[in-house]
């Protein structure tokens, strides 16, 4: 499956789902249809994310880097983030942050550690 052009944002609908948020965002699909897709309309670990990264045909690098600031990025990644509240996924886009939560960033969201799994297109 080709990576989007544009990123079209997306609010996750509930606290839960930043994880299928961020998958739709990534392929053009619905929430709805991550929630499918992952097995659950709750939070979603590692092992689900990369799963539907796998079935959606996106390719990405399996091995976890840990960034401190967004220069550190690749232009394409998925974000783990210790945020204040707990872990949480967002999507950064070429530039971009686009955080299920907290909207359209231009940097992080407030967060302890950041992790990411780089995207390749």
């Amino acid at each position: 499956m080709p990576l989007v052009q544009k990123v079209e944002y997306i609010h996750e609908p509930t606290d839960l789902q930043c994880g299928q948020a961020v998958l739709a965002m990534l392929s053009s699909k619905s929430v709805d249809e991550m929630v499918k897709l992952t097995g659950t309309d709750r939070e979603t670990n590692l092992k689900q994310m990369l799963s539907a990264l796998d079935e959606l045909e996106i390719k990405y690098d399996r091995e976890r880097r840990q960034a401190d600031v967004k220069e550190q990025l690749p232009e394409v990644c998925i974000l783990s983030l210790e945020t204040p509240r707990c872990w949480h996924w967002s999507l950064y886009f070429k530039g971009t942050f686009y955080d299920p939560e907290h909207g359209v960033l231009t940097d992080f969201p407030t967060a302890n550690r950041k992790y990411y799994w780089r995207i390749i297109n």
